[in-house]
């Protein structure tokens, strides 16, 4: 091909980046002089951990750029034009002649023409930049998520059009800045391209419970303005009204093939540069890759298939023969939190295929396999909940089952070893497709001396992109003899108990100087709640004060849980359940000048429901006065101590269990763990407080106490199991004093302490030798630890009252802070305030709503 040949590389996204990293790892004799145009003013960032920013994560972490000196990269340059018989691109800057160009332009995102979305009123639809109006976004890029960030201060209500992969990203994001969130998809379900109808109810079951609400089966018509020329709102094709401040459109994305266009070059049917197998445009000096690359007329919006191009192409340029291999579609991603994840034919459109399902509802997992019609290879799946055994089963489509259908679906499984472990498949399968990268790859790998997974990530690029093989990295360093790291996350090489004593050991009071001194980096979602915990749980004061408000989980940020309209509920403490005449009304009085929604909780205590962020003072100001605090309902901290009432009015009762759950409610209150934590005291053996389903349980004995530990309900509900018979109330107290602060030191992030127990060598015995034979020694310091906790406790509603500075947060508005929200509605149901929210699920026992309870 010669020696200094011009290639002009147009675009700077993620996958223009990977094919200049392709072309350099291959021209060593460096015949190709490489320039790089890129439209955006930064260089390349990686688009798929795009929502992180959100989370803190810097544009510079972000950034996939690696200095080259053999790259000229241009940023801030859009091309203009093509012209193939001079053979230059063309900018304003000047032109750019070349011997071959790669268009690696990507794609825009698609707004429909809806009515009011445009400065103007005859928008270009289809165009790559449309005018948006103020207060309405699309998520792309950084400086998009930059001006989402800065619009939504001081906001309340955000709706998102589409409810695809990246709807529920942009949703994700709107609820992370304090939104009320809401997703209108037009189809009947979330993520219709990926998820089935089955994944997609078990989909919106988990998006609902986390207070972001799906208007399903509708499209929006037109967004409406304020008088002040404000957003009011969107109408929705059924008629309905949803009330919005901020818009995010992310109803899907369209290939940038206008330079093509205008340059004459074939564009696929759908759009797109019509490309042959080897990337290769109708011109035979230009290729495509990436989203705007029409592969035998086919444009795929994944990065995976994107990187397969890129290798294409490159292969090409110093004279290979490579052709596009085909397209993997698989896809598995957290969004809202909830796992996701779909491979392969996961429709199950082939012809006379088997479907094998696995439905749990009360752990919320779904997940079906798409099998050949003699079920022996696997076709395809979904997966929603839980998608341990995605990385093995997305590595075996189009290969024998690595397994049992229904051990492989089934959550009890680990993922390891047999079964759905690494260990089942061939040498040849791709464990890290988004590189193509196989199990022999990785095995060479670690046999030349990677020992862990950033090694692994660095050697061969598995794990680099998506990160879903991760898991399967891991897997394989374990088969292969390699002891594993127990870092907390990227930004900590220490475990979460590592960290609780350097911090405790050393004095640190701040994340900042935790990550200066012991890790690296800004911190993610995964350290920074875990060390405000951590923080928390030493006594390090108010957990809203300077940095730490940073660190909190979204329900700490207010002292309140927030509920699906971007309310929020009150809890007050109730110790034992037992509440005076006199509180009761007060409670009573609040909920009805407030015009809360009212409920008594399976803890023993009432929740007050539909608070607005500024009526929070107001109503923990009437509750304090009363002698209230906070249950700490918001909080991985003690929540109740439920109790029946015991010997003082029961006939069976042997012990005072009301006395005793007072006693250690008021002990245990405020104490910040891994984990919420939950107990119970029963009067006697028929345990009507159910103290075994708890994280510790007392039941009376005629002698005493008998202490249960590692109880616990949610996806996993596991009974406690008996830890000491016949207790003292004072060796009873000691007991749960050193329990909890052995588990507060101890325990990995958001373990409850049933898994911590689990987890335990030796369990049960091995906890009994530590907290009651002090067998380690460490009693004395868990006794001062918990002595310490109960000295130093303040109630936080109390706290915030007391500081004009704290009580600043507390606004909808923060250019009018008595200004309620407006978009904030509710209608009356059984006589009592619920979120307006459109269509209203079925009363008790399915019956019509005209046949319910009455009012």
């Amino acid at each position: 091909m010669g020696t200094s040949r011009r290639l002009v590389v147009i675009g700077n996204g993620m996958v223009g980046q990977r094919f200049v990293e392709a072309l350099r790892s291959r021209d060593t004799a460096g015949r190709w002089q490489v320039t790089v145009l890129g439209e955006e003013g930064r260089p390349a960032y990686d688009r798929v951990r795009l929502s992180a920013f959100f989370d803190g994560v810097s544009a510079e972490e972000l950034s996939l750029h690696r200095p080259d000196d053999g790259v000229d990269l241009r940023l801030g340059e859009p091309v203009t034009a093509i012209d193939r018989e001079r053979r230059v691109v063309r900018t304003g800057a000047g032109e750019y002649p070349y011997d071959a160009v790669v268009l690696a332009t990507g794609s825009y995102p698609f707004v429909p023409p809806i009515d009011g979305a445009y400065v103007d009123a005859g928008p270009d639809a289809l165009g790559p930049t449309p005018a948006l109006r103020a207060g309405v976004f699309v998520y792309r890029t950084l400086d998009d998520l930059s001006a989402i960030r800065d619009f939504a201060k001081g906001r309340r209500t955000g709706v998102v059009i589409g409810g695809g992969l990246l709807g529920l990203e942009a949703a994700n994001a709107l609820r992370l800045l304090g939104l009320g969130t809401h997703v209108v998809e037009f189809a009947p379900r979330l993520m219709p391209v990926q998820v089935d109808e089955a994944g997609g109810a078990m989909l919106r079951r988990y998006v609902e419970e986390l207070g972001v609400v799906p208007h399903l089966g509708v499209a929006t018509t037109a967004i409406r303005s304020r008088p002040d020329g404000g957003l009011a709102g969107l109408t929705l094709s059924d008629g309905g009204w949803l009330p919005a401040d901020l818009v995010v459109v992310a109803a899907g994305i369209r290939p940038r093939d206008e330079l093509a266009r205008a340059a004459g070059l074939d564009l696929g049917e759908r759009g797109g540069v019509r490309v042959d197998s080897a990337c290769r445009s109708s011109d035979e000096r230009i290729w495509a890759v990436g989203e705007c690359a029409a592969v035998e007329g086919v444009c795929y919006g994944l990065v995976a298939p994107g990187y397969a191009m890129a290798e294409v192409v490159a292969d090409q340029l110093v004279g290979g023969t490579a052709s596009f291999p085909g397209a993997d579609t698989s896809t598995k991603l957290k969004l809202l939190g909830v796992d996701v994840a779909a491979f392969g034919d996961a429709h199950g459109r082939t012809p006379g295929c088997l479907d094998v399902t696995f439905v749990d509802p009360a752990t919320r997992v779904y997940a079906k396999l798409v099998l050949s019609d003699d079920a022996k290879t696997l076709l395809g799946g979904v997966m929603v909940g839980d998608v341990t055994a995605y990385p093995t089963l997305r590595a075996s489509v189009g290969g024998p089952l690595p397994g049992a259908p229904l051990a492989l679906l089934a959550p009890a499984g680990d993922g390891t070893g047999t079964g759905a472990g690494i260990g089942a498949l061939p040498g040849t399968a791709q464990v890290c497709s988004c590189n193509g990268v196989t199990k022999d790859q990785l095995v060479g790998a670690i046999a030349e001396g990677c020992a862990d997974v950033p090694a692994l990530k660095e050697c061969t690029r598995a794990g680099t992109s998506c990160g879903s093989c991760v898991p399967m990295l891991k897997q394989l360093l374990a088969v292969s003899g390699v002891r594993l790291s127990k870092a907390l996350c990227e930004h900590f090489e220490h475990s979460r108990q590592e960290l609780f004593d350097i911090v405790r050991v050393r004095g640190i009071t701040t994340f900042s100087q935790l990550v200066a001194e012991h890790g690296r980096g800004r911190g993610c979602d995964i350290c920074k709640p875990a060390v405000a915990s951590i923080l928390a749980s030493l006594g390090n004061g108010y957990v809203l004060d300077g940095e730490q408000a940073t660190l909190q989980d979204t329900n700490d940020h207010f002292l309140a849980n927030i509920q699906r309209d971007g309310t929020y509920s009150v809890v007050p403490r109730i110790p034992g359940g037992e509440i005076t005449p006199d509180k009761l009304i007060v409670i009573g009085e609040v909920a009805r000048d407030f015009q809360l929604y009212t409920k008594i909780t399976g803890g023993q205590r009432i929740d007050l429901f539909g608070a607005r962020v500024e009526q929070l003072p107001k109503i923990w100001k009437r509750l304090v006065d009363a002698g209230f605090e906070s249950g700490h309902a918001y909080g991985k901290a003690l929540r109740t101590v439920k109790s029946c009432v015991g010997s003082t009015w029961c006939r069976y009762g042997v012990q005072d269990s009301v006395g005793l759950a007072i006693a250690l409610e008021l002990r245990y209150r405020g104490l910040r763990a891994p984990h919420k934590i939950k107990s119970a005291v029963s009067g006697c053996a028929r345990e009507c407080a159910e103290a075994r389903s708890k994280d510790f349980g007392v039941i009376a004995t005629d002698n005493g106490w008998n202490l249960y530990l590692g109880g616990n309900g949610g996806f996993r509900p596991r009974h406690a199991e008996l830890f000491a018979t016949d207790l003292s109330t004072e060796d009873l107290v000691r007991h749960i004093d050193r329990f909890l602060m052995f588990y507060i030191r101890t325990a990995d992030r958001l373990q409850r302490t049933a898994a911590w127990i689990e987890a335990m060598d030796g369990g049960l015995d091995h906890l009994r030798a530590v907290i009651v034979d002090d067998s380690i020694g460490l009693c004395a310091d868990l006794d001062a630890a918990m002595a310490r906790h109960v000295e130093s406790y303040a109630d936080e509603w109390r706290e915030t009252l007391a500081d004009p500075d704290r009580l600043r947060r507390f606004t909808s508005f923060v250019n009018a802070p008595d200004v309620p929200d407006p978009s904030i509605t509710f209608e009356v149901e059984r006589g009592q305030p619920v979120p307006a929210l459109g269509e209203r699920r079925p009363v008790a026992l399915g019956l019509p709503t005209s046949m319910g309870v009455p009012n």
